[in-house]
Parts: structure tokens; sequence; C-alpha cells
């Protein structure tokens, strides 16, 4: 029974599930709506893809590319993450639901989008400012893409020019998911 007791005592000390990445302990809202999410308890052990975007850019066809990776590996534990973003040139002007409805209809976008986020040099929100200090970049543009493993570090970032189904970020991904 003392056991038993002590066991209860540390187990209510700890919640089961405290976050153990600083860089994935960030609170955001889910686009146009008013529910938050915290990415480390909604994404704990999962592989992610965190991409900025924005829909009159150049690069706003690779949602089909996004939405396509996320489908073929997100059984196996990927789970990409769209962040909005009116930092370059002002190319996602609209609302929130315009955002989203856009994505929805236009590109059938199924992976988890939030908020409008500011992620350029200067005026980042936090969790893109550990993101560039840990990859030693900003996003230069739309649909720059950090990968993070399923321990909640960074593993590498990828250009704007890089598309989801190019061999080095496919490979990429694939790594992470096999990693433990």
């Amino acid at each position: 029974m003392r056991k038993f007791l002590v066991f209860m005592l540390i187990f209510l000390a700890y919640p089961a599930f405290a976050c153990n990445s600083a860089l994935l302990d960030q609170d955001f809202r889910k686009l146009a709506s008013l529910d938050t999410v915290n990415l480390c308890d909604a994404y704990s052990d999962k592989v992610l893809l965190v991409v900025n975007t924005a829909s009159k850019c150049g690069y706003t066809p690779q949602y089909d590319g996004l939405e396509k990776l996320y489908e073929q590996y997100e059984k196996q534990g990927l789970v990409v993450l769209g962040f909005p973003s009116n930092d370059f040139l002002g190319q996602e002007p609209g609302t929130e639901a315009e955002i989203q409805e856009f994505c929805h209809l236009t590109y059938g976008v199924k992976f988890p989008m939030f908020e409008k986020t500011v992620v350029k040099k200067g005026h980042a929100h936090p969790f893109y400012q550990q993101l560039a200090e840990l990859s030693g970049t900003y996003p230069t543009w739309n649909f720059h893409k950090y990968l993070i493993g399923r321990d909640g570090r960074l593993i590498s970032q990828f250009s704007p020019h890089t598309a989801p189904s190019d061999p080095a970020l496919v490979s990429a991904v694939e790594a992470a998911l096999q990693s433990q």
C-alpha cells in the first residue's frame, strides 16, 4: 500500500503529458476558429513539417504537394502544419475564413492550418524565432519548410524553392518517420 501511495504522489506531481520540447510548447489558434491547440500536446511523437503559406504566391500550388505528402505519410506519423503569413508582398491578404475556404476548395487541404502568423525576421512569432535560431535562417519567402522530429527537435529546413515532392525532402521525411 505504501508503494502505491508513493507512486500516486509522484504521478500526480508530474503531469502525464508534460511537454518535453520547448520548441513545440506553443499555443496556436486553429485557422478561422476560436479553438486553441498546444503543438506539444496535439503532436507529440509526430514528425512535423511546418510551412508558412500564402494564397496568392507563385508557390501556392505547393498546397497540392503538401496535401499529397500528408496523405501519403499521415498513418506513419507525419503531420503538415500550415501557418498562413502575409509577410511577403502581401500575398496572404484574406481573412482566415477566406484562407480556409480557398485551401479547402482549391487544393483540398486537410492538414492542420493555424492562425495567420508573422514569420519574418524582426517581428516573428516566438515559434518562428526559435525555428530560425535552430536552423540559422528565417523564412525568406512563402512556403519555407521546417522538419521537426518525433522528439520535438528541428531536423532540417527547406527553402521555398523545394517542392514537397523533392527527393531530398521526401527522403528526410521518410528518415524522420523511421527514427524513434
